[in-house]
């Protein structure tokens, strides 16, 4: 099946705004267009809604219908229970919440593992537990490909390791890491399993019931939606970690990590997400029915138009000698976020990009760890150039040609 990429374009407003015409965006890693089922949920949300949820009157019953909509369509989604599902201002703020739940959890001794290959995000929460006694494991990346080695995890982890942390994959190497071959190791070992999955979940949700992790996180405003953190929390880990939140909600798994009231526009918006991979799921054919089956088919048509669209823009850099590019060079094994290490300062030649109507970004993108285990100068960063399904291959070709200019 082929994605029909003006049917996608269609559902985002962004590509018939004047002021964005002629630009091809390629920054999409640090925020995606948001499509237009989105805008409209939050729209009507704000005009007709805009009241305290859940009260007896006919605005508030139907504002708390549509927050309980969008748990509940996203964890179909996703293959997880509704209660699974809660919302958070972003996906750092619902990891510094987490990293005190287990901090209360956790006995001096005891250890989490964490990798330097993540976005801060992911790391400087559990790293911090160091202070209070809690033993920090770095499972490091291989310096020159930023490649985590599962048989590396392996050697760290023992009795003591209570949580394994890593990124589905990283917002700088690209590299799709093997989630339920990590977390099998992981449980077998004993150990709970955070995964951060920001910058995987724009490029087709994945199903977490099957992959297994006991914590997943993403974005919402990173995969088309309004800007909320997601967070699945399954129910065991769940009701064994301290609740977080007001001490009358506790017995409520969605809300024993939500210490401070969602934004309830934006969780209601976010069934507009749902909306939109309907749209794409119906339009191009996919199953009828099951909800977690019908994301499935939309998580493969989003991957197989973004992978062949990839390969050239691999190709195009991957055998220069003016730079690096991390990761893999092939377009199956990674998301299509590709950082390239140019010995300068990279914000500069994003800056020359802009000239060329290409949108990217340069800097550290809050990956410090990884760039300078990888021998890149934070300071000058990378030139990052992320793209999703929306985008075209004729964008694709403007960035290639756009960097001949360039580099």
């Amino acid at each position: 099946m082929t994605l029909d990429i003006d049917f996608v374009r269609g559902q985002f407003p962004a590509f018939q705004e004047p002021s964005l015409q002629g630009q091809a965006f390629f920054e999409n890693a640090g925020g995606s267009y948001t499509c237009t089922q989105v805008i409209d949920r939050l729209t009507r949300y704000y005009t007709q809604r805009i009241v305290q949820p859940y009260g007896p009157y006919e605005a508030s019953r139907l504002a708390g219908a549509e927050m309980d909509e969008a748990r509940q369509r996203l964890a179909a989604l996703m293959g997880v229970e509704t209660d699974e599902v809660s919302f958070g201002p972003s996906t750092t703020q619902n990891t510094y919440v987490l990293a005190q739940a287990f901090r209360q959890l956790l006995q001096p001794g005891e250890a989490i593992i964490v990798t330097n290959q993540d976005h801060e995000a992911n790391t400087g929460p559990w790293r911090r537990l160091a202070d209070e006694g809690i033993e920090i494991r770095e499972w490091k990346i291989d310096p020159q490909t930023g490649h985590l080695d599962p048989a590396k995890l392996e050697t760290l982890l023992d009795e003591k390791v209570r949580l394994v942390c890593f990124p589905q994959c990283s917002n700088v190497v690209g590299e799709i890491n093997p989630v339920t071959e990590i977390t099998a190791l992981s449980h077998a070992a004993g150990a709970f399993v955070c995964v951060d999955g920001v910058s995987y979940a724009p490029h087709g949700l994945p199903n977490v019931g099957d992959l297994g992790p006991d914590i997943y996180l993403f974005s919402a405003y990173k995969t088309y939606g309004p800007h909320q953190g997601v967070m699945v929390m399954r129910r065991e880990l769940g009701a064994l970690l301290p609740n977080q939140g007001h001490f009358f909600n506790g017995d409520c798994l969605y809300k024993r990590f939500t210490p401070a009231g969602p934004d309830h526009a934006q969780v209601a918006a976010s069934a507009g997400m749902a909306d939109y991979f309907d749209a794409l799921c119906d339009h191009h054919g996919g199953p009828a029915d099951g909800a977690a089956a019908r994301a499935s088919f939309v998580h493969d048509l989003m991957r197989g138009h973004e992978i062949a669209l990839l390969q050239p823009l691999l190709d195009a850099v991957k055998d220069r000698n003016d730079l690096r590019l991390l990761g893999p060079s092939e377009a199956a094994k990674r998301a299509p976020t590709v950082a390239l290490a140019l010995n300068r300062p990279a914000l500069a030649v994003a800056a020359q990009l802009a000239e060329q109507g290409i949108m990217a970004g340069g800097g550290d993108f809050y990956a410090v760890r990884a760039l300078s285990a990888m021998g890149v100068d934070p300071q000058e960063g990378v030139l990052r150039l992320s793209f999703t399904h929306y985008t075209s291959r004729s964008e694709v070709d403007k960035l290639i040609t756009a960097l001949d200019q360039v580099l």
